[in-house]
């Protein structure tokens, strides 16, 4: 398993965003995306800072189902 890359939010947006997830909001420094599939919804929270932590980071690839190599 490679080392995650340092991303910031609008990085990890712009990936959910080009797999098929929609910002549905925005306040202060946080975005929510969502994605319905198949009767049921997803929907991450995404800071908008220049450094996600690396748990936050975890988070959202877990939640959002896509393959983690996709953040390496």
């Amino acid at each position: 398993m490679a080392k995650l890359r340092v991303l910031s939010g609008r990085d990890v947006c712009r990936l959910l965003a080009g797999h098929g997830f929609t910002e549905v909001r925005r306040r202060g420094s946080h975005v929510l995306m969502q994605k319905t599939e198949a009767g049921s919804t997803v929907t991450i929270p995404a800071p908008d800072h220049k450094e996600l932590r690396i748990g936050t980071l975890m988070s959202a690839i877990r939640q959002s189902g896509l393959p983690r190599s996709l953040f390496e």
